[in-house]
Formats: C-alpha cells, structure tokens, sequence
C-alpha cells in the first residue's frame, strides 16, 4: 500500500511520519536552537558546553554532545538524561529520542581543570 500524499515512510522503521513543509522543519529547527541556547549557560558555569551534533526534525532524533569539563565529570551522564532529555522532550512534543555523550577528545586532566562547578568527586 502506497503511503498517503502527506506522509513519508522513513526506512527502517515501517512507520509512517507527516511529512513537513520547509517551513514546519525551519520551525521546529529555530525552537531546538534556541532551547540548546537556553540551557547552554547552565552548562556553561560549570566549565563545560552543550553543542547539537544534528537533529532530524522528521523522525524526533536529535543528537548531542557535552563538551569540556563535561568531560570528565561524573554526573555527564545526568546532566543528559535528567536534564537536557527531559527539558528537550517536555517542552518540543516531536523529540523523541536524544542522543547524547561527551567529548572524549579532551584531556581527562585538562577536563578537570575546566571546572567551576560545586561538585567535587570522590576518588
């Protein structure tokens, strides 16, 4: 069966999706930009960064990554599941899966000295 004018099957998935008019994907690009904006600055005073890798504004996947003293810190993994995926999928309905990890480029000790932040872990 052929899918209806206005959805699109995406491979893989046997589900059909809405299909999106440049406009609807610009939309609901600018509102992910600007949410990442948003909660870039709590990050941020803690030393590390958050940058958006990529999002498929079709299928809901967006993609992102810690950057800096996010590197080393313990609780990254919090920081993108409690956090950055919760706010994401609470506050833009067609999220639906994040995608995320750290930067794994940066030095562990220069990771660390990034930090600004009032946890301390114990080693």
């Amino acid at each position: 069966m052929e899918p209806a004018a206005d959805q699109v099957v995406v491979p893989d998935s046997g589900a059909e999706q809405p299909s999106l008019t440049d406009g609807e994907r610009g939309e609901r690009l600018s509102a992910l930009n600007g949410l990442i904006e948003l909660m870039r600055p709590a990050v941020q005073a803690d030393g590390g960064d958050l940058a958006l890798l990529s999002a498929d504004v079709v299928t809901g996947v967006v993609e992102v990554q810690l950057q800096g003293a996010c590197s080393s810190c313990a609780v990254s993994s919090s920081t993108l599941q409690g956090g950055v995926d919760r706010i994401l999928r609470d506050r833009l309905p067609w999220v639906t899966e994040v995608r995320g990890g750290v930067d794994e480029s940066v030095d562990p000790l220069v990771s660390e000295s990034m930090g600004r932040g009032s946890y301390v872990p114990s080693f």
